[in-house]
């Protein structure tokens, strides 16, 4: 991992919460404060249970977050693109980050300090209202993911990873675009990678998906949105 200074008013990441909050006279003493981190493929720049640093902001880049399980397993909790937050969980509770979070492909992060954001959520009422809401956002998708995988089987899992991955990220040439392995996928969808592997074996040969290495694309959305409708997650 290297620095990089990115400038926040040129940014053309319009999905970032600091960008969105630029028009606040009060935000230009903050974003002189942040630093920048390029990070390449597989590099992780948190570790779980690692001192709490601020907050990261994706300005460019894909990013997983993960928890360690049994055996130490890490599981996937999320994924992220420009604009996302990362690190988020447990902070101003907690002296320490609750997750991990690794690149996965060459990111540029914008970290925020802990004193740096707290002093934006003290001062600048508007950041704090969004992120509040942002909060209950990313609080009713951890309940809705607890279900998931008490209600459903796994081919419906990881039906519902494609189509969860596949909205977020779009899809270039036909491809999903976002290269994660089948072990990736497993840990995501909550299921093992053998298991994995079957269900998009059986997709594609019922011409749901298609594969370009590591790449999936999806090719009947209504069939694969049909197959999990009763959970209505989608």
């Amino acid at each position: 991992m290297k620095e990089e200074q990115t400038v926040c008013y040129s940014c053309t990441n319009e999905n970032c919460f600091i960008k969105k909050h630029l028009h606040l006279e009060q935000m230009a003493a903050y974003i002189s404060k942040k630093q920048n981190l390029i990070c390449k493929r597989s590099d992780r720049f948190i570790t779980e249970g690692a001192p709490l640093n601020g907050l990261y902001f994706i300005c460019k880049g894909k990013v997983k977050t993960v928890k360690t399980g049994i055996n130490g397993r890490e599981q996937i909790v999320r994924l992220t693109k420009n604009g996302d937050i990362i690190g988020f969980r447990g902070f101003g509770t907690s002296k320490r980050y609750l997750i991990g979070a690794y690149a996965l492909e060459d990111t540029v992060l914008c970290n925020f300090s802990n004193e740096t954001i707290l002093d934006i959520l003290k001062h600048v009422p508007e950041f704090t209202y969004a992120l509040m809401l942002f909060y209950a956002d990313e609080l009713n998708k951890s309940e809705n993911n607890i279900r998931k995988i008490a209600q459903m089987n796994v081919r419906e899992r990881v039906v519902d990873l494609l189509l969860y991955i596949h909205r977020k990220f779009g899809q270039i040439n036909g491809i999903i675009d976002i290269e994660l392995s089948r072990k990736e996928i497993a840990d995501f969808a909550g299921t093992t990678e053998e298991q994995a592997i079957r269900v998009i074996s059986s997709l594609k040969k019922e011409a749901l998906i298609k594969t370009e290495g590591k790449r999936i694309g999806i090719l009947d959305v209504t069939q694969l949105k049909s197959e999990i409708l009763e959970h209505k997650y989608f």
